[in-house]
């Protein structure tokens, strides 16, 4: 993370304060685990949707997993809390934040399940008119978050949507089709994106 991409600190994670950031082009993160810092990174990791880039054997994998929407919110995000990663910024106030916008109707998940219905991979996120904010992932069964991905991508496109953003761009990302996109060019994407209808569905 780079300092520039700290633009504020402080307030708190109401429904209302998060709406006006993910609508100003800004998203929270911890700093040093306790203060609550607003991020705008430049440049923006965004993955086109007509640009995510799918590997011979990741199409094998889409046929492992069942892909299921909003079915179990709470249990994706405590899953990405609990998957260790540098800088890990989900707390349970996090968790109880998201779960009021995912009660709202503003947040949401895609679940990928193995054969007997076990949650083994997915993601969640921010929907706003045309953006989707993804928040994170995670995995734990192969290429599990990947197909989650895809399905987002795939419903994304379907509903109109315009903009997945992704905040930082990573050589894990990178493979599947992420690009960078300077700040102003992301934020001039966003204001286009929430002019939009809803596009998550």
């Amino acid at each position: 993370m780079d300092p520039g991409d700290l633009v504020a600190v402080g307030a708190d994670l109401a429904p209302s304060t998060l709406i006006t950031a993910y609508a100003s082009g800004v998203f929270p993160m911890a700093v040093r685990k306790r203060q609550l810092g607003w991020w705008c990174p430049d440049p923006r990791g965004v993955l086109p949707l007509d640009g995510l880039r799918v590997s011979r054997s990741l199409r094998r994998s889409i046929g492992r997993y069942q892909v299921t929407v909003d079915r179990d919110f709470e249990a994706v995000i405590r899953s990405c809390m609990t998957t260790p990663r540098p800088h890990g910024w989900i707390t349970d106030d996090f968790v109880r934040a998201y779960l009021r916008l995912f009660e709202l109707g503003f947040a949401h998940s895609v679940e990928a399940r193995d054969d007997t219905g076990r949650l083994v991979g997915g993601l969640y996120g921010i929907s706003i008119g045309g953006l989707f904010a993804g928040e994170s992932m995670f995995s734990a069964s192969l290429d599990a978050s990947k197909v989650a991905l895809i399905q987002l991508v795939e419903r994304l496109h379907s509903h109109g949507a315009t903009l997945l953003d992704v905040q930082w761009t990573t050589p894990h990302l990178a493979t599947l089709g992420v690009i960078d996109v300077p700040r102003t060019q992301y934020l001039e994407r966003l204001s286009e994106a929430l002019d939009r209808p809803a596009g998550f569905g």
